[in-house]
């Protein structure tokens, strides 16, 4: 009987942490095909949005690339960088594998902010 008891205690506890963890992508990320590099919280070809989000928010030291936030940003605030990066893509933050511009024309800057304002929620 108490064996039973701790399984059922144990269960509802995985339950528990994974509703947790079960962030949805928002829309955005799908429609812009962000999804095809980067999940919630792993490393795709990408760095996971939580592992963006916990360097941006000052809660990780490096980038996987070794890079500060004042060498990654070149000492710009985050949002403002990240629009900037997001928009026109590069590389070398997190990698080799460049990101692919997202926005050349200006045109999703609204829709850019909006995703820029989930990832660095994710780690607040």
């Amino acid at each position: 009987m108490k064996s039973f008891i701790v399984s059922m205690f144990a269960a509802a506890i995985m339950m528990l942490a994974v509703s947790v963890f079960a962030t949805d992508m928002p829309g955005i990320a799908k429609k812009n095909q962000c999804t095809a590099c980067h999940t919630i919280d792993k490393k795709l070809v990408g760095p996971s949005f939580m592992d963006v989000s916990k360097f941006y928010n000052g809660k990780t030291e490096r980038t996987t690339s070794g890079k500060t936030l004042t060498e990654a940003t070149g000492g710009k605030v985050p949002e403002e960088w990240l629009l900037g990066k997001v928009s026109h893509g590069g590389s070398g933050n997190w990698g080799s594998a460049a990101m692919m511009p997202n926005d050349p024309t200006g045109k999703k800057q609204d829709e850019i902010k909006a995703l820029i304002e989930f990832v660095l929620g994710l780690a607040k």
